[in-house]
């Protein structure tokens, strides 16, 4: 719904809301529930990140974001990652020109606005690293020569559990470089009821025809700019700070979360406060981006691992132990 906001924006954040609204009610033809998922992905779109969803096959990971893509009209690539993918599959590769007696660049799928890489831990570490430059500079080299991304760059990428056959773990450095990681677990049975009742109805119907494009890239571009303009209070930059502090002194965490966490936090709240219909950031909006930001950042100690504790509950007790501020 369209936020009515009882008090005066110093931005005009209409034309953001309007377009969430718009993305959320393409996407909500197809997909059944999920509403905090699309929440979370239209954070990151606004917020200029990149977004990993991880979950087993079927809770459709790949959909989401393909219709997420569908309801902006831009480029968009898909790259299916397997053991075998090279380098040079995904950024491109320069070819010899008989005719011109010169080396072209052919440019790689990665060359697009929105980027899905399905199964991103399917393909070895050799593949996975050919992405670091790209989604942290938005740039890639090849042969010496530097070739910028046409800005909006966001990458989707899905995976599966790292307890499925044949999946790679991602490398920290390369965790670090996602926005969120989004966790998607089974629908309830009411939403898988209507699940199967919209396939019944839906016959033949392609599901990704459904949604249309709602927004364009420009927009995209000047909305973010826009999110950035956002107020967030000293008090509450100190309050992102004193959290990510605290998971670098947990005595239930090996790793904790970089400073790059702590500014992954502040932008995302500062996009879904704009969501929100608001100009500025609570405390709430802080707390709900904190575990998808934090989850994949830090790393549990063995002891904990082996006792079955879960990374979110660790991170949900220290941002609890937070005193907010008011």
């Amino acid at each position: 719904m369209e936020n009515q906001t009882p008090f005066e924006n110093r931005l005009n954040l209409e034309e953001l809301n309007r377009a969430a609204y718009q993305i959320k009610s393409e996407i909500a033809k197809v997909i059944v529930g999920q509403e905090k998922i699309v929440d979370l992905m239209l954070t990151a779109l606004l917020a200029n990140g990149h977004i990993l969803l991880e979950g087993v096959p079927g809770v459709a990971k790949t959909m989401l974001s393909k219709l997420m893509a569908k309801s902006i009209s831009t480029e968009f690539t898909r790259i299916q990652f397997t053991p075998d993918l090279m380098p040079s599959d995904v950024l491109g590769t320069s070819i010899f020109n008989m005719g011109k007696s010169e080396f072209e660049f052919k440019k790689g799928p990665i060359f697009s606005n929105l980027v899905l890489i399905d199964e991103i831990n399917r393909a070895p570490a050799k593949t996975q690293a050919a992405l670091f430059e790209v989604m942290e500079e938005r740039q890639v080299t090849i042969d010496g020569d530097c070739k910028q991304m046409d800005a909006p760059f966001i990458v989707f990428a899905t995976q599966n559990p790292v307890e499925h056959e044949g999946t790679y773990r991602l490398p920290e450095a390369q965790l670090d470089r996602f926005l969120f990681k989004i966790e998607l677990d089974y629908p309830s049975l009411e939403d898988e009821v209507q699940i199967l009742s919209n396939a019944q109805n839906r016959e033949s119907v392609k599901e990704i025809s459904l949604v249309n494009p709602v927004i364009s890239a420009e927009q995209i571009i000047a909305l973010q700019a826009l999110v950035k303009k956002v107020l967030v209070e000293p008090n509450l930059i100190r309050y992102i700070a004193q959290v990510v502090e605290k998971t670098r002194k947990s005595n239930a965490l090996f790793l904790g979360g970089s400073p790059r966490a702590s500014l992954a936090i502040l932008n995302a709240a500062k996009a879904f406060a704009a969501i929100e219909g608001r100009d500025f950031v609570t405390p709430e909006d802080i707390k709900f981006v904190m575990i998808p930001v934090l989850t994949h950042r830090v790393i549990l100690t063995p002891e904990k691992e082996m006792e079955g504790v879960k990374t979110n509950t660790v991170i949900q007790q220290i941002v609890d132990s937070v005193e907010i501020p008011r």
